[in-house]
């Protein structure tokens, strides 16, 4: 089984139909232009990632600084509710003869 290499995609040759490309589509004096931009955003996307890491390390030193809110007071539990407690008559006494209290 014969395998053949793998394809380049951008070859010597590629790399020349590429500039030929741009240089079509974009004009020889739109290509300074857009090579400025490009560099200016990279510029500002470093310096934007800059400041957001400088922000999360002073976000974390300024809340350490910050003084924690002081407790609400809590009022004192209500007292539980004491339980009901109805009077039970006791249960008849027994007499001598052996009968439980039953009069006759």
């Amino acid at each position: 089984m014969h395998v053949a290499p793998p394809a380049e995609i951008f070859g010597v040759d590629g790399i020349i139909v590429l500039v030929v490309v741009v240089l079509v589509l974009f004009g020889s004096t739109q290509i300074p232009k857009l090579a400025r931009s490009l560099g200016s955003a990279q510029k500002e996307f470093k310096k934007g990632l800059d400041e957001g890491a400088s922000a999360d390390d002073n976000g974390v030193q300024s809340a350490a600084a910050i003084p924690a809110p002081a407790p609400v007071p809590t009022p004192p539990p209500a007292p539980a509710p004491q339980p009901v407690v109805t009077p039970v008559a006791p249960p008849p006494q027994p007499t001598g003869d052996g009968s439980a209290g039953s009069q006759s």
